[in-house]
């Protein structure tokens, strides 16, 4: 995992060059555009609630697991900006069930990513440039290093969402 160079003059202004690159990389591989292609927003442009809840590949997770399964992770980072324990998902919590396969359900998982994606870039926009230096509490990386594991998570789930 690629880390910056955290020296005792890191800034500690909010917002400031590095905290705003890696928000930005948050951002473009949720919303986009990205150098990668398409974001997990553009992908899911058009995809319906039947095309969302389909299995065509067998023990392969749909198009709306994988959407619960990115918003699942972007909520636990933002969880750990807010000075919560970071937690490695397992389980549901990883993977979360869909309720229902209803066009009105699958409207709500898209807007409850959206929303999860608006509260981390917030949360991202309060921390300081010293703060991406630190060790994520009880963990081998920083939070720098988690904050780029967010939005490579979204890019690598983006292109399993082509349908």
């Amino acid at each position: 995992m690629s880390e910056i160079s955290c020296s005792p003059n890191a800034s500690a202004q909010k917002g400031a060059g590095e905290v705003r690159r890696v928000r930005s990389q948050i951002r473009r591989s949720f919303v986009g555009p990205g150098w990668h292609g398409p974001s997990v927003k553009e992908t899911l442009a058009g995809v319906t609630a039947a095309m969302a809840a389909k299995k065509p590949i067998a023990g392969a997770h749909s198009i709306w697991e994988l959407v619960l399964h990115i918003e699942a992770w972007m909520k636990e980072t933002t969880r750990t900006l807010g000075g919560g324990t970071y937690v490695s998902l397992t389980g549901a919590q990883d993977w979360p069930v869909p309720d229902d396969a209803t066009d009105s359900a699958w409207a709500a998982v898209l807007a409850g990513a959206e929303t999860s994606h608006a509260a981390l870039i917030a949360a991202v926009s309060e921390i300081t440039e010293g703060a991406l230096c630190e060790k994520v509490a009880g963990q081998e990386f920083s939070l720098y290093g988690l904050l780029h594991g967010v939005a490579q998570h979204n890019i690598y789930h983006a292109g399993k969402l082509r349908y």
